[in-house]
């Protein structure tokens, strides 16, 4: 539950830098782009104009990592406490 609420603190936060920086003229917009694009999923019906398109790209590989090392932490931690603990399986 606490890496969910991290991401999802995160993906609020790019959202609002996207209002305090005045790219989306809303904040349902700002969150729907960060969102897709935090994900990865990069629909492509909302872009940035270019000169903003550097701060998708950070906001993506920064999402990509943040995915990829709680995964990485999820297994780590079911092969020490969980139920794939190391040893007690075949």
């Amino acid at each position: 539950m606490g890496l969910f609420a991290v991401m999802t603190a995160e993906v609020w936060l790019w959202a609002n830098l996207y209002r305090l920086l005045d790219i989306f003229a809303d904040f349902e917009t700002a969150l729907y782009f960060s969102t897709i694009t935090f994900s990865t999923v990069g629909y492509g019906d909302i872009v940035l104009a270019h000169g903003w398109r550097v701060l998708a790209a950070l906001e993506g590989v920064n999402g990509f990592l943040l995915i990829g090392w709680s995964t990485a932490y999820l297994i780590a931690a079911g092969t020490r406490i969980g139920p794939f603990k190391a040893g007690e399986h075949f």
